[in-house]
């Protein structure tokens, strides 16, 4: 078998900066009847000429994605808000608009893209969670640099995890804050639980590619669904010939666990934000895991809820405990983000967020409620 441990090596070897790359994941509604899906032709023709750079990609159900180019924090946001500025004026000219939240709770979820990975992913994950987490989820994804410490970086990360979630759950469903967390929880784990075992990052992310479930193979210029019940480490038995590098590379794209790492660190589990709030969600992970200082203080309050992931997607920051956590890191992150260059607007944007949701226990998703059944 080719070595999946060196592979999971270069993994953790990446830029030694601290660039981010913000990728938003966008709903997209007709502004007349919220409830009719939108052919993506549709939203296609709707989009202008992207200032900021942003690639233009679709998921399988329609959403929109925005991915910008990787850069110092405030150019990052700065471009991206450009661009989102411009999709959101081309969009309503076209009768559309572009969702608030991280899961569709008004259509059913409907693929149109029939690309052979996708139908290789439908049929693994099944109905109904598989189908929807493709169709009608909506996320943040912050990537950044691995810095000079990867394993610090990767440890944040994941100790961050569950504070970040019920600050930004923003997907309200069946009594979850984070419907789009819950989702995900009922996926198959192999591919969607943490990576983090404690040691190290190459070593655990070594055995995670290894031991999770072989979703498809490349067959000659195709690709070849694979039922479940066979794991990467069966992947000679399976294909009928031993992996080469590019297979473990394109079985990875097919693991989704809360923080991947691909030369640098996604950031995955946050729920998709408004307009005016994914710029704070940008700006407090970037800064929590980027300054030394703003790290120290906040693993300090995250520490004791490190593993509340399922608390801060059901409850949110009504959990006094992650409430409190969130408090300590959002201060922290605030005071961290002039010595990343970020200028005092979205300082200000990021006091107004925790005044608003972090000191009143609401995560966005109450808000969302409110408009639901007003």
């Amino acid at each position: 078998m080719t070595d999946v441990q060196a592979y999971a090596r270069k993994c953790f070897r990446g830029a030694t900066t601290d660039r981010v790359g913000v990728e938003l994941e966008f709903l997209v509604f007709d502004a007349e009847v919220p409830a009719k899906h939108v052919p993506i032709a549709r939203t296609m023709a709707a989009l202008p000429p992207l200032p900021g750079g942003s690639r233009v990609t679709f998921e399988p159900g329609g959403q929109l994605e925005l991915s910008a180019p990787p850069g110092p924090l405030p150019q990052a946001v700065a471009d991206l808000i450009a661009d989102v500025d411009a999709v959101r004026l081309g969009l309503a000219g076209a009768g559309l608009t572009l969702g608030a939240g991280g899961l569709d709770r008004l259509r059913p979820p409907k693929r149109q893209l029939r690309e052979p990975r996708y139908d290789a992913m439908a049929a693994y994950l099944g109905v109904p969670y598989g189908i929807t987490m493709m169709c009608s989820t909506a996320s943040i994804q912050v990537n950044v640099d691995l810095g000079a410490d990867p394993a610090e970086r990767w440890a944040r990360a994941h100790v961050l995890g569950p504070v970040l979630v019920a600050a930004f759950a923003n997907s309200p469903a069946d009594g979850w804050m984070s419907g789009r967390q819950a989702v995900w929880f009922n996926l198959d784990p192999s591919r969607t639980a943490s990576a983090a075992a404690g040691g190290d990052p190459a070593g655990d992310w070594a055995r995670y590619l290894l031991d999770a479930g072989l979703m498809m193979v490349r067959d000659g210029d195709g690709i070849r669904a694979v039922p479940a019940g066979s794991a990467f480490r069966d992947f000679e038995t399976v294909a009928g010939r031993p992996p080469e590098e590019d297979d473990v590379a394109y079985h990875a794209t097919t693991l989704f666990p809360p923080v991947r790492p691909r030369g640098w660190l996604e950031i995955r589990y946050l729920d998709a934000q408004g307009a005016a709030d994914w710029p704070v969600c940008a700006a407090v992970v970037s800064a929590l895991l980027m300054d030394d200082r703003a790290a120290a203080v906040a693993l300090d309050a995250a520490g004791p809820v490190r593993d509340s992931w399922v608390p801060a997607a059901r409850l949110g920051l009504a959990d006094p405990a992650l409430r409190e956590a969130a408090g300590t890191c959002f201060l922290a992150a605030a005071e961290a983000l002039p010595r990343l260059g970020a200028e005092p607007w979205l300082v200000a944007r990021v006091c107004a967020f925790a005044a608003k949701h972090i000191e009143s226990g609401r995560s966005p998703a109450v808000d969302l409620m409110e408009e639901m059944y007003a």
